[in-house]
């Protein structure tokens, strides 16, 4: 299963996620401008009630004030509108409350306050809106209505945002994972039928599904670009092998008929001018064979015959073969082989790909040097051959190319081959299902095989 992390990371995610971020701006956005236009309305209307009640006190008897403040503020038991009358010096007269706030400054002015109420279970001030007039006797009249209407509402109102946001996004958000699961699976699926393409098997094609969407366009259009690159070069591959196929059998009976002659003539200058003819054609012929072998060693239909493989085994053959021609260029070869997984494959083509390296490791490696043939398992659980020498080693530049067909660096040139012994252990080395790898340095080049083991059914 993947990581939690892993599934953010597809564009299907982040899509969603994006556009649960905008959602949630955009509805504290709007429940914002609610509230604000809710509590606008609710402030003029209370404003309003503020400015109609202070109007009518302001038109009872002067000597029927206080009794009048006093009814009132006795009948408003649960304080929807509170009154105080004051006396010239601020003292309380009648009503509920305790005393002037200090921001009604100015008459007729409905302001915000904090007042402060004539009730023992309340010894906190409360906020309200308020107003206040100064009647023509020197007396003040105030009246006030808290603002837990407006409060309550704006409560309510976050309220409903967070209840919003949180049955929105968390079944967004799950929602989400479990949209962005499918592309998961079906991308995981092409890539998994990437791997034998990356390893030179056109004729996978990607899985595309019935619905059609961006991804199956995408797969389409890959496999149809597949086909035609197998196609192509599918073409270039069969003329290239009947090129090297016809040429065999003239330049064979050529070099039938030179070798005829150079015996005929072999005292004399003529026979050896045609014994360097004859080699020339050898070469000609070896090269030839070198790419049929590619050629043949990239029909994947080969692996149909594998054998369990002892691969011990087969480098302690290569090392014993190879073993005298070290001796005589006064090599030091080491072999060293730990305990190994069980694989599976073909011992003969396997022989015939670590010998091409160690053959390599040697002709390459000053008389004096030291080749080493080292086999272990890794930390995966995989066989790890390496093949090491103290040669010139490959430049980094030229490492991947050295696989190519006919490929030569610059320090090889002047050495016999004809540039197809790497092509062919690529060549088996992919047919088994394996993978190479060359490193090292200035001081010697390291050829790395990986195998994977037989996975038990």
């Amino acid at each position: 299963m993947r990581p939690l992390t892993d599934a953010w990371r597809s564009a299907t995610s982040r899509l969603i996620l994006i556009y649960g971020a905008l959602f949630a701006i955009w509805c504290v956005v709007l429940l914002g401008v609610v509230q604000w236009e809710a509590s606008r309305y609710l402030s003029r209307v209370v404003d309003q009630m503020l400015v109609a009640r202070i109007h009518y006190l302001e038109g009872t008897d002067a000597r029927n004030l206080p009794d009048t403040v006093a009814t009132a503020s006795a009948v408003d038991v649960q304080g929807f509108m509170r009154v105080g009358l004051f006396d010239a010096h601020g003292r309380r007269v009648a009503g509920n409350i305790a005393r002037v706030p200090d921001e009604l400054s100015e008459d007729g002015t409905v302001t915000s306050v904090k007042a402060m109420l004539v009730d023992a279970s309340r010894d906190t001030p409360m906020r309200a809106r308020g107003i206040t007039r100064e009647l023509p006797d020197g007396r003040r009249l105030v009246v006030i209505k808290d603002s837990t209407t407006i409060d309550g509402l704006g409560a309510i109102i976050r309220r409903g945002l967070l209840w919003g946001l949180s049955l929105t996004l968390i079944p967004g958000v799950l929602g989400g994972v479990l949209i962005a699961r499918g592309p998961a699976r079906r991308i995981r699926a092409i890539q998994q039928a990437m791997e034998p393409i990356r390893e030179g098997d056109l004729s996978v094609r990607l899985p595309v599904s019935r619905g059609g969407d961006e991804v199956d366009l995408l797969a389409a259009t890959v496999n149809t670009t597949l086909g035609e690159i197998e196609r192509l070069l599918g073409e270039v591959k069969g003329v290239s092998d009947n090129i090297a196929h016809d040429l065999r059998t003239p330049l064979t009976r050529m070099r039938t008929r030179l070798y005829r002659l150079q015996q005929q003539f072999a005292e004399t200058p003529e026979g050896d001018q045609l014994e360097a003819c004859v080699a020339e054609i050898d070469t000609v012929l070896g090269r030839f064979r070198a790419l049929l072998r590619v050629s043949e060693l990239e029909d994947r239909q080969r692996s149909a015959c594998f054998e369990e493989l002892d691969i011990g085994a087969v480098l302690r053959n290569v090392h014993d073969f190879y073993a005298p021609l070290a001796e005589d260029r006064g090599q030091a070869f080491e072999i060293r082989l730990d305990k190994l997984p069980p694989l599976r494959g073909d011992p003969q083509l396997m022989f015939e790909a670590f010998a091409n390296l160690v053959g390599n490791a040697i002709k390459f490696t000053p008389d004096g040097g030291a080749v080493r043939l080292v086999a272990t398992t890794d930390a995966a659980g995989d066989a790890r051959i390496d093949i090491a020498d103290t040669g010139p080693g490959i430049p980094k530049g030229e490492r991947e190319a050295v696989f190519r067909r006919f490929y030569r660096g610059d320090e090889t040139r002047t050495k016999p081959g004809c540039g197809l012994g790497l092509a062919i252990v690529s060549a088996i080395v992919r047919l088994h299902g394996y993978s190479l790898s060359v490193g090292g340095d200035e001081k010697g080049a390291v050829f790395s095989v990986t195998c994977p083991p037989v996975v038990s059914s």
